[in-house]
């Protein structure tokens, strides 16, 4: 097991980094499939992708989260391409994604907010989904019926409304299926592959949460350095520094653990480091937003400082695939009972 990025990892990283520094425009999703290459990422190479694994994809989202571009990265090319890979039929979809031409967005199957979608005998859905995350930005929508059937659904079919919510880059969409035709998807496993690309989907977020919660704390040191109040910096108090130290050690601690978590998700599938990954980053990234609207002051607290959108971001991804509660709870069952 080596968990040190290689010099590919490195470079992707770098070239990731750049995209991200850059004002993101409509047309960010265009340029992320065509300058940097990588919304087919996973995408098996036959299809047109690059046929990376989860290190590759936590070195990007890591980038795409410390700058919160707004691009429907991690619920395209992350969960849906990982489900679509698992499915038959699905080659249009994925050479789609890897070319960037379609924004395929997987339901949220395991959330229990959402009523059951059902299928008539010739395919048509009914069904009401009450959050789908970049759903108003969806070219095709995957829906999970309440039986495990998956069908591939055009977006332009379906009810949707565009939902104003917590976190200000990162949209939602309410979608209603009224007896809509879907192409059905064949899976000899359904449940393993929903699994898969959740799980797959947990690292992600996890390594997009690592990078806000990183991007926090060094917009936090920079500004400790240069305001100056009682005639000396404020990150010369020991308050500061002690609060800072705390943040770096929680992000070193977080990185180590969505290291590890890529690296299971290749080579020994299992919930417990994405579990442990997840519940850590996700505590890690609203503390390090909230210790940064306090440690900046007053300025912290205005809309014309971008913090706010990190604590959204930050707070709204607790919630998008578990909070950190349900996630200790997983990995609290494993532990050996008295």
């Amino acid at each position: 097991m080596n968990l040190v990025p290689t010099e590919e990892q490195r470079h992707l990283r770098d070239a990731a980094r750049r995209f991200a520094a850059s004002p993101p425009g409509r047309d960010a999703w265009r340029r992320l499939a065509e300058d940097l290459g990588v919304t087919g990422l996973i995408v098996p190479e036959r299809h047109g992708g690059a046929g990376a694994g989860a290190a590759e994809l936590t070195v990007v989202l890591e980038e795409l989260g410390a700058a919160l571009v707004p691009v429907p990265f991690l619920s395209c090319s992350v969960l849906a391409a990982s489900l679509l890979a698992r499915l038959g039929g699905t080659a249009d979809l994925l050479a789609g994604i890897a070319s960037g031409d379609a924004v395929v967005v997987a339901a949220p199957w395991w959330d229990p907010a959402a009523g059951p979608v059902t299928a008539d005998a010739d395919g048509r859905l009914h069904g009401r989904l009450p959050h789908v995350v970049d759903g108003h930005l969806a070219d095709v929508l995957l829906v999970v019926t309440g039986s495990r059937e998956i069908f591939a659904v055009d977006a332009d079919t379906v009810s949707r409304r565009t939902l104003t919510t917590l976190d200000l880059t990162r949209g939602a969409a309410r979608v209603e299926l009224r007896g809509v035709v879907g192409r059905r998807l064949p899976c000899a496993d359904p449940a393993a592959a929903l699994d898969a690309a959740w799980n797959l989907a947990a690292v992600g977020l996890a390594a997009e949460q690592l990078g806000v919660a990183r991007r926090c704390l060094e917009m936090t040191v920079r500004y400790a350095r240069t305001r100056v109040q009682f005639g000396r910096p404020i990150g010369s108090f020991q308050a500061v520094k002690h609060a800072l130290a705390d943040l770096y050690v929680d992000c070193e601690l977080a990185e180590s653990a969505v290291r590890y978590a890529a690296w299971a998700a290749d080579a020994a599938p299992g919930e417990l480091p994405r579990a442990a990954a997840l519940a850590l980053t996700s505590m890690t990234a609203f503390h390090a937003a909230d210790q940064a609207v306090h440690l900046h002051g007053g300025i912290g607290f205005t809309w014309e400082h971008g913090l706010h959108l990190y604590y959204r971001r930050a707070k709204a991804a607790q919630h998008f695939l578990g909070d950190p509660a349900a996630h200790l709870d997983r990995l609290a069952a494993h532990l050996p009972h008295p």
